[in-house]
């Protein structure tokens, strides 16, 4: 019996990770990848903003997905982490940029703290390769 590849992923092109894991990992033509934050390539936050940091954060899982091929669209689930629950309309006004409009599936949380002091994390679930919708 054949097992299921899986493929470890990092990119230059998106803040390296900040612990003992991957930007993300492709398991079949599944791709979990780590939780974003809004960090440039130097490691540091953008911003204290909110906004920029949500902004930044899609834009390194965008960076993430374009290594394997992939754009937004191939979003399938996707996971907010909020430092304050308060921002929620907020991240939706930048998140609504990045995805749409067959949105993913998505859930968001209220945390006690957040990596470097963040304001916003997003994690993702994405498909590598074509996806067919059907209504």
């Amino acid at each position: 019996m054949a097992g299921i590849v899986r493929k470890i992923v990092n990119t230059a092109k998106s803040p390296s990770a900040i612990g003992p894991y991957n930007q993300a990992v492709v398991v079949d033509r599944t791709m979990y990848i780590s939780g974003q934050i809004g960090m440039d390539l130097t490691g540091n936050l953008v911003s204290q903003d909110v906004l920029a940091q949500a902004e930044q954060a899609l834009k390194n899982m965008g960076e993430i997905l374009k290594s394997q091929g992939c754009d937004y669209s191939s979003v399938v689930k996707t996971t907010v982490l909020l430092a304050d629950i308060n921002d929620f309309a907020a991240v939706n006004e930048v998140y609504k940029k990045f995805f749409g409009p067959k949105y993913p599936a998505r859930a968001a949380y209220q945390v006690a703290a957040l990596p470097k002091k963040a304001s916003v994390e997003i994690e993702a679930i994405a498909i590598v390769g074509p996806i067919v919708d059907v209504d």
